[in-house]
């Protein structure tokens, strides 16, 4: 598993004990070094920008949505289900769902969004 990072040393070692390979010009142990991480670092930096920043920048999104919720939203859960928001409790939330208005308690995590249009359930407008 690391048999690259010994194969480094031993050429760094090599490179440094070996006069000759000075006086013919080969790379420098500085070099070898460079051009072998090299590659590692640029995955690193591509790994970054394409993976962990955007779900930071969605992390972040979703974490100001929970918090800017207040009773009288609608929202969606992550279950599907379709409720006004009535109050809340310390992690959870209290839902009014259906036609008759039935309470049901979620956690506060489990809300996937805000809903900003109504929606019609069994030809009733919900606003």
């Amino acid at each position: 598993m690391f048999d690259w990072l010994f194969s480094i040393t031993t050429a760094v070692a090599e490179t440094v004990t070996d006069p000759a390979a000075a006086e013919l010009g080969e790379a420098s142990p500085v070099a070898m070094l460079l051009t072998t991480m090299l590659p590692m670092l640029l995955i690193v930096v591509v790994f970054y920008f394409m993976m962990i920043r955007p779900q930071r920048k969605k992390d972040k999104k979703v974490k100001e949505m929970l918090n800017n919720l207040k009773a009288g939203d609608r929202i969606c859960t992550i279950g599907g289900i379709y409720g006004t928001i009535k109050g809340f409790r310390d992690d959870s939330v209290v839902l009014s769902v259906g036609e008759k208005d039935m309470p049901m308690v979620i956690a506060r995590w489990a809300i996937r969004n805000v809903e900003a249009v109504t929606i019609e359930n069994d030809g009733e407008v919900l606003a």
